[in-house]
């Protein structure tokens, strides 16, 4: 039977809790609508999810109802004790003081599991990126499921051609999928932020083969550094970047906007044939 638990407005009043901007916290009340973030990694039932940044415990609330074993992860501890009362109702909630940048996952899902959370804006784009660029793959995390600024989730789902096309979305797409699950008008937050938001749910996939993060880092943020430069300008600052545009067959007058995620891999791979002696794999 799920617990009968007071709503998330008197919780915020009764500890005195205020989204705290240096934080980059911005509060979910609207419980159906945590519902539906909650319900879009699938049935959770029994899985172990981690959440980054819980504040109040909206989000952790909805996981738990949906069966999910929780371990949070929370650095303002004015929120803590919100959060105790939430796991004295619900013993498969675990909490963690502590910055997410900071903690392993192995810590926070040692058996794997999947990755919940309304991201604190400040950290958000950082502990993505994070997550995606883990030499190990497949990763730990099973799916991302993901508030971000609307303007930072376009980017990751962005397709090749568009203006938010660009290094986020190679990264995001290369070995995974990534979609919009639903966006979050600002009015749903408290207190609202300025821009809009939405949900990104991303799954992993394999790993294109002969190639590693490693060069795809480095050959993305050489053309996407001059995104509006020609491959044969941008990639010139890039030891052997040349070289490599030139024996993956990719047309040296293109625009990094212009080319797809597997033409990236292609380029990458290549360059991995001139760097292969000085730099780690991060193959596993």
């Amino acid at each position: 039977m799920t617990p009968k638990l007071p709503p998330l407005r008197e919780v915020i009043a009764r500890h005195g809790l205020r989204a705290n901007k240096a934080l980059g916290q911005n509060f979910l009340l609207d419980q159906q609508l945590l519902d539906r973030i909650a319900a879009v990694p699938g049935d959770l039932e029994g899985q172990h999810v981690y959440e980054v940044g819980p504040g109040p415990g909206g989000l952790t609330r909805a996981l738990l109802k949906a069966g999910a074993r929780v371990t949070v992860v929370e650095r303002d501890r004015r929120c803590l004790p919100a959060l105790d009362e939430l796991a004295a109702a619900y013993p498969a909630l675990s909490i963690i003081e502590g910055d997410a940048l900071a903690m392993p996952l192995e810590t926070v899902l040692p058996e794997g599991g999947h990755i919940v959370s309304n991201l604190p804006y400040n950290v958000g784009s950082a502990l993505f990126v994070q997550w995606l660029t883990g030499a190990a793959w497949p990763p730990r995390w099973a799916s991302l499921t993901l508030m971000f600024q609307r303007e930072v989730a376009d980017r990751i789902a962005a397709a090749p051609g568009s203006d938010a096309y660009g290094r986020l979305s190679v990264l995001a797409q290369w070995r995974a999928s990534a979609r919009i699950a639903m966006p979050v008008h600002r009015s749903a937050f408290t207190p609202p932020p300025k821009v809009m938001s939405a949900v990104v749910h991303v799954v992993p996939g394999p790993q294109p083969t002969g190639v590693a993060i490693t060069q795809l880092e480095a050959i993305t943020g050489a053309a996407f550094g001059q995104r509006r430069k020609m491959l044969r300008q941008s990639l010139k600052t890039l030891p052997h970047g040349l070289d490599a545009l030139e024996a993956s067959g990719i047309a040296a007058d293109r625009r990094p906007e212009t080319l797809s995620v597997n033409e990236f891999v292609t380029l990458a791979r290549a360059y991995w044939g001139f760097v292969s002696p000085s730099v780690s794999t991060g193959l596993s």
